[in-house]
């Protein structure tokens, strides 16, 4: 499906999404039969074992998804703390951050949307991200070292951007994506580890063994690369949305411009890092393919081809020194 204007460009997106998204639990399904085939106690050969394996399916499966139900459960609880504590945000209010929260404010205002929970990183690296499994609880982050390279413009960009995020859902979207892909690779982990068969004396078709094994390989692998590319895509989403909440498709590429090459933040676990604005992909066809998000030059571009932005500079290569002072920003709006 082609997109040829910044509303389907965003249907686009929304639809590949949805068909990442469903790929989740078809993977379970299939987890859920690869081990049935190695845990298949079947004396009768390979075609019976496949047979009674699949007979024993709805059980694995069933197992599989009330482990994910819990496992999301908690997410739904602690999700919010166990971010902050992992970044080390701090809640700010309207007098400590004026210009942050007012233009936040302004944005919901437009459109109807709830304020949402304001933090900041004291980092100088420069990074967003909004977080909340709701629209009516939402939070958007960011860094110290965003507000001082962004000028009013590419503020309101960003904070579109995350406000995007929260009324798509995607902290939600990715928490499932999250859960479903952690309880593959949890299962796959425990099985690769060391967990034995029924013993020596086991019974079952060894050959149902190795595809299950096969099987569960493929789910976990899978998994991972479909999370992913759902991250990566939401971020395409997002920065339409931003586009279309502030009708400033410059503002957008000017912000990603201006965070290029400056948001690295490693010490933060790459599951959190998948919800910032940006989190730079290594180099290499693997790198692209495990990245948790496009690269800036392919965001920009696609801003460009579909709402009709200009980009007017080249990135940026070197960062000023970060002071901790909200109002000392760069004047060359591109250093």
């Amino acid at each position: 499906m082609g997109a040829y204007g910044l509303r389907t460009h965003i249907w686009n997106n929304l639809w590949k999404s949805g068909l990442l998204l469903a790929g989740f639990p078809v993977l379970l399904a299939i987890m859920a039969y690869g081990l049935a085939l190695i845990f298949n106690d079947d004396p009768r050969g390979l075609a019976s074992a496949l047979r009674s394996s699949a007979a024993q399916w709805p059980y694995f499966f069933g197992f599989a998804c009330i482990g994910a139900l819990i496992w999301f459960a908690i997410a739904w609880v602690a999700n919010q703390a166990i971010i902050d504590g992992i970044t080390g945000a701090r809640r700010v209010t309207r007098s400590e951050e004026p210009l942050l929260w007012n233009t936040l404010e302004a944005l919901c205002i437009s459109r109807g949307i709830a304020m949402p929970r304001l933090a900041v990183i004291e980092t100088p690296e420069r990074n967003a991200f909004a977080s909340g499994l709701s629209r009516n609880k939402g939070a958007v982050t960011v860094t110290r070292g965003l507000l001082q390279a962004l000028d009013e413009a590419e503020l309101r960009g960003v904070l579109a951007h995350e406000l995007t995020h929260i009324r798509n859902g995607d902290a939600r979207l990715l928490v499932i994506a999250a859960v479903f892909s952690g309880v593959i690779s949890l299962v796959a982990q425990m099985l690769f580890r060391g967990m034995r068969f029924r013993g020596g004396d086991r019974r079952g078709s060894m050959a149902a063994t190795i595809i299950g094994f096969v099987v569960v390989s493929f789910a976990w692998g899978l998994g991972f690369v479909l999370q992913l590319a759902l991250s990566r895509r939401r971020e395409f989403l997002a920065d339409a949305g931003a586009v279309e909440l502030t009708q400033d498709a410059d503002g957008m590429i000017a912000a990603l411009r201006r965070i290029e090459g400056q948001s690295a933040m490693p010490a933060i676990p790459g599951q959190v890092r998948a919800m910032f604005l940006d989190d730079p992909p290594g180099q290499g066809w693997l790198a692209s393919l495990t990245a948790t998000h496009p690269p800036i030059a392919a965001r920009v571009a696609a801003l460009v081809r579909y709402a009709g932005g200009h980009d007017l500079a080249a990135p940026a290569t070197t960062v000023p020194p970060w002071t901790g002072a909200f109002s000392e920003k760069p004047r060359n709006p591109w250093t």
